[in-house]
């Protein structure tokens, strides 16, 4: 395959490559505790002599930011480093929590046991660590079944963390300021998408009446967003995922596509992309799986994916690719695996209607989103805060 431009690609991300959408691959080792790593670029300046106390800066606080999903449970620790933060530590598990939601309109007992489980692991970090400030947010299994808020009293009364259910339109403004410095700074807009397990987000940012100098300010470009009510886990239920011929496939990207009709100012957008340098950026599980079989990994490596360029005749030579593979393969493959084998093609078709509908030369691959846009919304807050300014990007 044609070698890619990843001179633009943010370096030294953290280790653990969690996924949006569980279509990914499997995570890698988490960075141990206590240890720190750069995000989102550039190396761990800490010199010899930091051990000396008297040579010690002040250790600022620790911040923390879960998002559970319909398919993942993962977290996220760090700490304020110059415009960014630093890692501490993180977690990351399939729960598949809204697994049967599509058909039976109710979280089951055995995914909430699950998601439990994996929670309980979340609060032990969190009690290790004692961070500042946090935000545990809940998106599209616990907004749309019926027994969801009973669910997160339940995780409330049980394990003491008040997880709070965000709307969609928080989840794509999250989801953007995550992402915000992966968008081409000789870009006019961009088109982002989050590719979810039962929702997916689309958010159109113009910066033609100019571009915020903030990433916790990039949300406020936000000319038009919708969220789909499909994702990798709906779209899997709802068509399979196991067995994927290519007439299932282009039924997968109709179905998505018409719900992408309803997205407001659809037609404006499209001119914008035919006049003005517009890209696309993609943050789910979907988008980065596409690119670690693109570079032909042999391991998912995160820092090679993360901010990692795409053409359009790179993306179908993938997904065609991808549709020859037969169930086994997929399972068998080190940037797949068991647990996503049956979601990345459902993922692929909404990813596909997206670019049909709004074709761009390149797409940008993003392995972050909610949880690092909570983390920047968080700190950018607390730092408005402390200049006298009003809090900036958090709620």
């Amino acid at each position: 395959m044609a070698e890619i431009d990843r001179s633009a690609a943010a370096p030294g991300l953290v280790d653990d490559a969690q996924h949006r959408d569980g279509a990914g691959p499997s995570p890698a080792p988490t960075t141990p505790r206590g240890a720190s790593r750069p995000y989102p670029g550039g190396t761990d300046k800490r010199t010899q002599n930091a051990q000396n106390p008297a040579n010690r800066r002040p250790r600022g606080p620790l911040y923390a930011a879960l998002d559970l999903g319909t398919n993942n449970c993962r977290l996220l620790i760090a700490r304020p480093h110059e415009q960014s933060f630093r890692v501490l530590d993180g977690f990351t598990r399939i729960v598949r929590l809204g697994e049967g939601l599509s058909v039976t309109g109710k979280l089951s007992d055995a995914a909430m046991d699950r998601t439990m489980e994996a929670l309980r692991q979340c609060r032990n970090k969190l009690r290790e660590h004692e961070p500042a400030r946090m935000r545990l947010i809940a998106t599209e299994a616990c907004r749309a079944a019926s027994n969801g808020i009973e669910f997160i009293d339940r995780v409330e009364r049980e394990l003491g963390l008040k997880l709070e259910i965000v709307d969609r339109q928080t989840e794509a403004a999250l989801a953007v300021t995550g992402c915000a410095d992966l968008i081409d700074n000789d870009s006019t807009g961009a088109l982002m998408f989050d590719i979810g397990g039962g929702s997916s987000e689309l958010a159109w940012l113009d910066f033609r009446g100019g571009r915020p100098k903030r990433q916790g300010r990039m949300s406020s470009s936000i000319r038009s967003w919708q969220s789909l009510p499909v994702g990798v886990v709906s779209i899997a239920e709802k068509f399979g995922g196991v067995d994927v011929t290519s007439e299932t496939f282009e039924a997968m990207v109709a179905f998505v596509a018409s719900h992408l009709r309803q997205f407001r100012g659809r037609e404006k957008l499209r001119q914008m992309i035919a006049d003005e340098p517009v890209h696309l950026i993609g943050t789910s599980g979907t988008v980065t799986t596409l690119a670690g079989l693109h570079l032909g990994l042999e391991r998912y490596e995160r820092q090679k994916v993360d901010g990692l360029w795409m053409n359009k005749p790179e993306i179908d030579a993938t997904i065609t690719a991808l549709l020859g593979m037969s169930f086994d393969r997929r399972v068998a493959h080190p940037c797949i695996g068991r647990d996503r084998a049956d979601l990345v093609l459902p993922g692929c078709a909404i990813f596909e209607a997206i670019r049909r509908e709004w074709p761009t030369d390149r797409v940008r691959v993003a392995d972050r989103g909610l949880r690092e846009g909570i983390l920047i919304s968080l700190i950018d807050a607390d730092r408005g805060d402390r200049s006298g300014r009003p809090g900036r990007g958090a709620r």
